[in-house]
């Protein structure tokens, strides 16, 4: 048997070989760069590649698996340099270039999802501060009112750090594919409000959203109250102003309790203490400041094996982190999916938009939600 020392010797003197052969297989990938440019010719061949990978495989007897996975990585690193050889994406990076810097911040209306003293209310006036702050019923009648021109920018809750994606939105962000021009993690913070002439023993039944009774589970099964789902939090709280009820509360922002004369009957309800949520600005125009540190993508992927690890393998080799990825469901088609995808970068960087424009020539139903700063 030979020593630890012996083999690691050995493992060095093969990487250098292997290394040197990457290169000049590199190099080749180049030179077919340079022809496709000259002739027009597609960067992806996924034919070519499906057989290149499947003689690979075969090839390779019993650590076929391994060198599948080892080519199929060579292979997207390769049609990367073929891309930035070519210039793909040349739409996506006239649209980058064409972006201006600064959003209009005042004499706007700004839509949210709710009443007054809700959370989206709370997000959009520390957004907007100097804006005409307009509730909504719905998260899609925001997205309408942006669509319409009623409102300039939107307002949405998109994730909570307890209670996770907030799913309706995301399923709006896939069908509009408006721009995000904002962020903002707003810390929240739960009491129970009831009637003046409630007692905290006098409650019996809880009224907030779902994402609210979510992140507030565990105290509402410690107590044992029953927990009705409404629209808004706010508008529990509104509802338990107007119905008069004495066993009856809200689980709402205290801003919420406070705007419509509720007596707190209990304080920082949330499971977590570090209770977060995630909100995004929505606009039809693109926007991008020259400090933004964060890019939203939607794609959906070709139906062949192993297309979402390619698709990591090309952030990896960047050293860009994801933040979030969701999936949705493509109505009408089995079990092939849109993808919501955000990572930390900034396009003035000349690799993170050349990334963006590769993926924009080979992904279906691409867009190109943003690049902005979260707060």
């Amino acid at each position: 048997m030979k020593e630890l020392s012996e083999i690691r010797a050995e493992i060095d003197k093969i990487d250098t070989q292997l290394i040197e052969l990457f290169k000049q297989r590199m190099d080749c990938a180049k030179e077919v760069g340079i022809y496709k440019k000259a002739n027009g010719t597609p960067v992806l061949n996924q034919e070519r590649e499906n057989e290149i990978l499947d003689s690979v495989e075969e090839r390779s007897g019993e650590y076929g698996a391994y060198a599948r996975l080892l080519f199929s990585n060579i292979m997207e690193l390769s049609r990367a340099l073929q891309h930035n050889i070519v210039g793909s994406g040349k739409k996506l990076r006239g649209e980058i270039k064409n972006a201006e810097t600064k959003p209009q911040t005042s004499d706007i209306t700004v839509a949210y999802q709710g009443i007054k003293g809700a959370n989206g209310h709370e997000a959009a006036l520390r957004l907007f501060p100097d804006g005409n702050i307009k509730g909504y019923k719905t998260f899609a009648d925001v997205f309408e009112a942006v669509d319409s021109g009623d409102a300039i920018y939107g307002v949405l809750p998109v994730e909570n750090s307890t209670a996770g994606s907030v799913s309706a939105v995301y399923d709006l962000i896939l069908k509009h594919r408006f721009y995000i021009v904002g962020a903002l993690d707003l810390p929240i913070d739960y009491c129970m409000g009831g009637l003046k002439q409630s007692e905290f023993e006098d409650i019996e039944i809880v009224r907030s959203h779902p994402q609210a009774i979510s992140q507030c589970s565990n105290y509402i099964a410690k107590h044992n109250f029953e927990a009705v789902p409404c629209a808004n939090t706010a508008v529990a709280a509104k509802d338990i102003a107007k119905e008069k009820r004495l066993n009856v509360a809200a689980i709402c922002p205290y801003k919420a309790a406070e705007e419509y004369g509720l007596k707190i009957l209990d304080n920082h309800l949330q499971d977590d203490k570090n209770n977060t949520t995630r909100f995004i600005v929505i606009s039809k125009k693109l926007y991008i400041p020259e400090n933004a540190n964060k890019i939203s993508l939607c794609f959906s992927l070709p139906h062949v094996t192993g297309s979402l690890y390619g698709l990591l393998c090309r952030f990896n080799s960047l050293g860009l982190n994801l933040t979030k990825i969701e999936s949705r469901p493509i109505k009408g088609k089995d079990f092939e999916y849109l993808f919501y995808l955000d990572f930390a970068g900034n396009v003035h960087i000349q690799e993170v938009t050349e990334l963006i424009s590769q993926l924009s020539e080979e992904l279906p139903e691409f867009s190109f939600l943003g690049n902005y700063c979260e707060l």
